[in-house]
């Protein structure tokens, strides 16, 4: 065989693999969807009574026993409600920057409208009377500064 059939050979082969690439990207894609909308609120609870059953029936101290099983429900849990209050917190910033950016508009004009009054006056922090004990947090600051 001679150097052109071969080359042949190789860009058939990449052709045929880079159709099945795509092809997997598609049935993957497929398999995503379905499996994400298949979990419903009531599968998810039969789920997990039949996980509870499953760990509660397996011999005690082995592999699979309760306690682990109950110790990586609770860790995924805990990743879970991490990464919701993560997208939470995102949203909510991005709704405060959006209405920031609206007051920012109205509160120019607001401002100009008040450049004759005057500027609030900051409030005085009231001192103890001498010989009155400290407060517990300025103690335990005394404390471990020294």
């Amino acid at each position: 065989m001679n150097f052109d059939a071969l080359q042949r050979r190789v860009r058939r082969a990449e052709a045929v693999v880079q159709v099945r690439m795509d092809e997997t990207v598609q049935h993957w894609d497929a398999l995503e969807t379905t499996w994400r909308r298949s979990w419903t609120p009531g599968r998810i609870v039969i789920a997990g009574l039949a996980g509870g059953f499953v760990a509660g029936r397996l011999e005690p101290g082995g592999a699979f026993s309760g306690a682990r099983w109950l110790q990586m429900i609770g860790s995924v849990s805990g990743l879970v409600a991490s990464a919701q209050a993560s997208i939470a917190t995102l949203q909510e910033a991005g709704l405060a920057a959006a209405a920031a950016a609206a007051g920012a508009a109205t509160g120019e004009a607001a401002a100009h409208a008040d450049d004759d009054a005057p500027a609030p006056r900051p409030q005085a922090v009231a001192e103890p009377p001498p010989g009155t004990p400290p407060r517990a947090a300025e103690a335990a600051t005394e404390l471990s500064e020294s």
